[in-house]
C-alpha cells in the first residue's frame, strides 16, 4: 500500500501540482498564531502545551479516520493515504523555481535567475555571477528535497497510514514559522528540540541515499568531515553528502540579504555551474528510485514471509 500510495502521489504532482502555500502553509500558519497568541507567556511549558495542541489534535483527528476508512475499506484508507501524502509530499512545489533558473542561466539571463532565486528563498539576492547562483540553486534544492521528499517519505513508511508524513510536516511547518516569527525564546525552543529528534534519522537517510546513487567515496568523506561548517550541521550532513556525490563545491560563498558572507565550504571538485545543476536533478530522481525500489523490497520480502 505504501508504495502504491507513493506511486500514485508522484504522478498526481506531475499532472497538477499543489498549491503547497495555500492549501497547507498558511492555513497552518494561521492555526500557529492563533496558538502562540493565547499560550506564549515566555514560558517552556507553555511552548510544549502549545506544540501538542496545534500537532496532536489533527494527527488523532487523522488517525481515526483512517482506522475508519480501513474497516469500511482498505481501499478508501488507500485513498487517504495518497491525499496526505500529496499534501504533506512537494516534489513540485521548488522544482520549477530550480527549472527556471537553470534555463536563465544557460540563457545568460542573470537578472531573471536572481529574481526567481529570490522568490524562491523569499530574501533578496545580492548581484553576484552566474556560479554564485547556481551553488544556492543545487543548496536549497537539495535542502528542499530531503525536507519535502525524502523526509516525508521515511516517516510514512516507519509509523502507520498517514501519521508518520503528517507528523514530519506539521513539526518541520511549525519549528520554522515559530522561529522565524519572533516566537523563540523558551515558547519555541520545544518545537525545535522536537524537530531535530523528529529529523535525526530522516537526515542520515537522505545522505546515504546521496552517497549510493553518486560519488560514494566523496559523499562519506564530505559527510565525516565537512558537515559541521555549515551553520546547520544536521541540514549540513544532507548538503555535504550531496556536493560529494555530486563532486560540486558548495557554501563557500554564501549569498544572504544582499552580501557575500562565508560560510563552510562543503564538496569537492569543481565550482556549481548550470550543468551541475542538472547533474543535482538526476542524484535526487536516482535517489526516489533507490527509495522506491528499497520499498518493493521490503513489501515483496513481507508477502514472501508469510
Amino acid at each position: 500500500m505504501s508504495l502504491f500510495s507513493l506511486i500514485v502521489v508522484f504522478l498526481l504532482e506531475q499532472l497538477r501540482p499543489l498549491d503547497y502555500a495555500r492549501w497547507v502553509l498558511r492555513p497552518f500558519h494561521a492555526w500557529a498564531d492563533f496558538l502562540e497568541r493565547r499560550f506564549n507567556a515566555g514560558s517552556y511549558r507553555q511552548g510544549i502545551l502549545g506544540w501538542c495542541l496545534a500537532v496532536l489534535p489533527p494527527l488523532a483527528l487523522v488517525a481515526g479516520a483512517y482506522a475508519l476508512l480501513y474497516w469500511v475499506s482498505p481501499l478508501l484508507a488507500l485513498v487517504l493515504n495518497v491525499l496526505v501524502l500529496y499534501a504533506t509530499m512537494g516534489f513540485r512545489q521548488f522544482s520549477h523555481f530550480y527549472t527556471d533558473i537553470q534555463l536563465a542561466l544557460r540563457l545568460g539571463d542573470l537578472e531573471r535567475a536572481r529574481s526567481i532565486l529570490a522568490e524562491w528563498r523569499g530574501e533578496a539576492v545580492a548581484p553576484h555571477g552566474p556560479s554564485d547562483i547556481a551553488r544556492l540553486a543545487i543548496e536549497t534544492a537539495l535542502a528542499a528535497s530531503h525536507r519535502h521528499v525524502f523526509a516525508v517519505l521515511l516517516w510514512f513508511v516507519l509509523l502507520p497510514g498517514p501519521l508518520g508524513a503528517l507528523l514530519y510536516r506539521f513539526s518541520h511547518i511549525l519549528a520554522e514559522h515559530w522561529r522565524q516569527h519572533g516566537a523563540g525564546g523558551e515558547f519555541g525552543k520545544f518545537s525545535q528540540q522536537l524537530f531535530a529528534i523528529v529529523d535525526w534519522l530522516p537526515v542520515r537517510a537522505s545522505a546515504a541515499a546521496f552517497a549510493v546513487v553518486g560519488n560514494f567515496e566523496d559523499a562519506v568523506y564530505c559527510w565525516r568531515n565537512q558537515s559541521s561548517r555549515w551553520d546547520d550541521p544536521e541540514l549540513g550532513i544532507v548538503l555535504a553528502s550531496g556536493a560529494g556525490a555530486l563532486g560540486v563545491r558548495l557554501g563557500v560563498p554564501d549569498i544572504e540579504a544582499e552580501a557575500l558572507a562565508e560560510s563552510g565550504e562543503l564538496g569537492v571538485g569543481e565550482a556549481a555551474d548550470a550543468d551541475f545543476m542538472q547533474s543535482a536533478v538526476g542524484l535526487v530522481w536516482r535517489a526516489i528510485v533507490l527509495w522506491l525500489l528499497m520499498l518493493f523490497l521490503l513489501g515483496l520480502a513481507s508477502l514472501v514471509g508469510r
